[in-house]
């Protein structure tokens, strides 16, 4: 049973613990969906909410606007409110403590007051690679293009007008946050995607912050780095009630009423770790949606900067290194969506659920190495493989082996290509020791097709949990009541602890060895995948 098949009937109480004002919110902005999961004290989902939408790319930038952010979060808890009261029969007034995530980094600049100074620019964005590449020489670390003071370096060194006037720095997590509660506050894993975190885990690094300022250029600015950018906590700590006009921020019909408890805000990837369990050195986690990150906390520090690896944190501040890409999942959901359509043309409409599990099913008997089909997931660019402007591509081998079947193990293996090249520097090149690698998101909701995939491309073993679907909004609700455990008369230990003995106790796990053939089938695939990256660079410098 997923978490959303929990209705009233299952859980008799829980109408009155809505009616009294004792559930926990957690709202996630994701990169396609806005998602919100309303949860009890042990996690158990008690009504669900959803907005779809899409980015923009305005003036060569990927964007959301601020005003479809808040058009789409009210559309969000509105669908929310009504799953309440389908399933509980009772309106969504109060709430007990609340959080909020969002895809990490980008860069949101805000003025003195908080009004925004330019438009909202995405993780997808990689024209900061000058800027990138200046800061990671001047700390000695891997600064990667989404990051936020890469976005901000690329703007001083632009000359863009609005610098000068910045008075708050935040990532889309801590802008929702700030029209919430008034605190300009991260937690310390979306802030470790804005500026290099400092070795106690809860601070930004006091001497990058130094080597910063005495950058060329950014003594002239009338303001401080330290200054602008928003405090950091760590899980557990109070972030802020949510006011009045926070409350209409969320609900305009003025039904949900001030005063929640409110997390710190995070971004996706730790709300991923969260979900998954995954907070513990030698295990990792998978969250894959229209991007994929791989977190893997770590036991002992990496050898050095790698340009493959983000160094970031767990919501508690412990040390993690990340591969992100920014293609997984998009190009498959196309292709799908268009076997669905031929179905429609034959007279036979076909749910999603049953699309996907048929044809990620067929995908499972296909050849090991795919037979020769290679595909490009690649809507964007992908730093992780050296292509700076993405086409989706689909090629083949001479003597390839074409078949449905084929067709679409190349889509599984081409939506973890770009993550398995990043995961061979940490775990081949680093000697980074796995036990397991826990895994997210929609595309694992088809019973052990993408999940054996995951694990013969990693040659490590994957878990999948009855909360796999869920996702961050339900990681996001988790880290919400951990927060108000905490703040409460018996008080909490550890978010480790909180995690293992009040939520995770009594789920279940399904856990898929790597398979030999699998491993060498999907190694020959990828050595493929590599050699033909140059005909995936040319399309995206000869196609439109």
């Amino acid at each position: 049973m997923t978490h959303d098949d929990v209705t009233s009937a299952d859980r008799p109480e829980a109408a009155a613990l809505l009616a009294e004002g004792r559930a926990h919110l957690g709202l996630e902005l994701g990169s396609t969906r806005i998602k919100a999961a309303l949860v009890d004290d042990a996690g158990t989902v008690l009504a669900t909410g959803a907005h779809a939408w899409e980015n923009q790319l305005v003036d060569d930038s990927w964007t959301y606007s601020l005003e479809d952010v808040r058009t789409g979060v009210q559309d969000c808890i509105a669908d929310l409110a009504r799953d309440v009261r389908e399933r509980h029969d009772v309106q969504l007034t109060q709430l007990a403590s609340l959080g909020i995530s969002a895809m990490m980094h980008g860069y949101l600049p805000l003025d003195a007051d908080g009004a925004p100074l330019a438009a909202f620019r995405t993780w997808r964005n990689t024209f900061t690679t000058d800027a990138a590449a200046e800061l990671s020489e001047a700390f000695g670390l891997n600064i990667p293009l989404r990051w936020s003071i890469a976005h901000l370096l690329h703007a001083i060194r632009g000359g863009e007008e609005h610098v000068r006037e910045l008075g708050q720095l935040t990532t889309l997590a801590g802008y929702v946050h700030r029209e919430l509660t008034g605190r300009s506050v991260l937690g310390v894993g979306d802030a470790s995607g804005m500026f290099p975190i400092s070795s106690s885990g809860d601070a930004y690094d006091p001497e990058l912050l130094e080597r910063f300022a005495a950058l060329d250029g950014v003594a002239d600015l009338p303001w401080s780095l330290a200054d602008v950018l928003p405090e950091v906590l760590v899980a557990g700590q109070d972030a802020g009630a949510l006011t009045a006009e926070g409350a209409a921020y969320l609900d305009p019909t003025g039904t949900l009423q001030p005063g929640a408890i409110t997390a710190p805000p995070e971004g996706d990837a730790g709300t991923g770790m969260v979900a998954t369990q995954a907070i513990s050195p030698r295990t990792g986690n998978v969250s894959a949606g229209t991007s994929a990150f791989a977190m893997v906390v770590l036991e002992k520090p990496l050898s050095g900067p790698r340009e493959e690896i983000d160094m970031v944190t767990t919501p508690a501040g412990d040390p993690v290194a990340m591969i992100h890409t920014n293609n997984c999942a998009g190009d498959l959901d196309a292709w799908l969506a268009l076997f669905g359509r031929f179905a429609e043309l034959l007279g036979h409409h076909v749910g999603s659920e049953e699309l996907y599990g048929l044809l990620l099913g067929a995908g499972a008997e296909g050849d090991a190495d795919a037979g020769g089909v290679l595909s490009y997931n690649y809507l964007s660019g992908e730093h992780q493989t050296g292509v700076p402007s993405g086409r989706p591509l689909v090629v083949r081998e001479q003597g390839a082996r074409f078949t449905l079947e084929n067709f679409l193990r190349s889509q599984l293996y081409g939506a973890f290509g770009a993550l398995a090249v990043g995961m061979e520097a940490l775990l081949q090149d680093e000697g980074v020791e796995l036990d397991v690698m826990y895994a997210h998101g929609g595309i694992f909701r088809t019973a052990g097709v993408a999940q054996q995939v995951l694990a013969d491309a990693l040659a490590t073993p994957v878990a999948v949990g009855d909360s796999a679907g869920e996702g961050g909004a339900w990681g996001m609700a988790l880290l919400a009541a951990h927060t108000a455990r905490t703040a409460s008369a018996d008080g909490a230990g550890s978010l480790a602890d909180f995690l293992a003995e009040q939520i995770f106790s009594s789920h279940e796990l399904s856990t898929l060895e790597p398979d030999e053939a699998g491993m060498a089938g999907h190694a020959q695939w990828l050595a493929g995948y590599r050699e033909a990256l140059p005909v995936e660079r040319l399309a995206g410098e000869t196609l439109r």
